[in-house]
């Protein structure tokens, strides 16, 4: 065997062995985020512990580590999930087409909201409740906040239909948008006790479209 032919051999074995470490290393992550997602099911986020999203996710303490610092990094990822899902639902926050009002606008763009919590329901709901006692979920979420309020805000400033009930836009839609977020994690203060959330959200749509667009409530009818 020439010297070329060798060294090519060992490059090919050492390529066909990465190549399952990798994929081992996609599962042992991917297990982890499933694990959290799975726990938060049946225990809060600060009841949760490393040692017990790594016996769920079948993996040692030290493989844990190996992929994530904390299990606030673990969150960060399940959020930048949601972000990107609700990216793809909007369209990366198309602007408002010339033939849909402002009403159906409204309700494309709760509604994107609404699969995304759905999706992932009750992992989203478990954050942004949760971010209320616990300051790094806060900051977790308040960050994945302030990117969404800046896009919707961008949207409505290029939309020549649109009239905000007041001239600051980012605290109208920041209060807006976290409307939303509570509805959608059914907080019984914005939602109720035992009532059904589908109500809550109609006047959340209807919110932000008198709020941005001083609509005629009965168009979302």
């Amino acid at each position: 065997m020439t010297p070329d032919s060798s060294t090519a051999s060992v490059s090919a074995s050492v390529s066909a062995d990465a190549e399952p470490r990798r994929s081992r290393g996609d599962r042992q992550r991917e297990a982890i985020i499933t694990a959290v997602r799975e726990l938060l099911e049946v225990k809060s986020f600060a009841d949760l512990s490393v040692s017990m999203i790594s016996e769920r996710a079948g993996v040692a303490r030290s493989g844990f580590y190996f992929y994530f610092d904390s299990k606030y990094a673990v969150l960060a990822v399940i959020v930048a999930d949601a972000m990107e899902e609700l990216d793809k639902l909007t369209h990366d926050y198309a602007p408002r087409e010339p033939d849909e009002t402002p009403a159906e606008f409204a309700k494309r763009m709760v509604g994107s909201a609404a699969a995304v919590f759905g999706s992932r329901d009750p992992v989203m709901q478990a954050f942004t409740l949760a971010q209320n006692t616990d300051a790094q979920i806060r900051e977790i979420m308040n960050d994945f906040e302030d990117t969404v309020i800046e896009k919707i805000v961008g949207l409505v400033r290029q939309d020549s239909g649109a009239r905000p009930i007041t001239d600051d836009l980012p605290a109208l839609v920041r209060m807006l948008t976290a409307t939303t977020a509570m509805t959608l994690s059914r907080d019984s203060g914005f939602v109720g006790r035992g009532t059904d959330p589908a109500r809550a959200l109609d006047v959340v749509e209807r919110l932000w479209l008198n709020a941005l667009w001083g609509g005629d409530a009965t168009e979302l009818r």
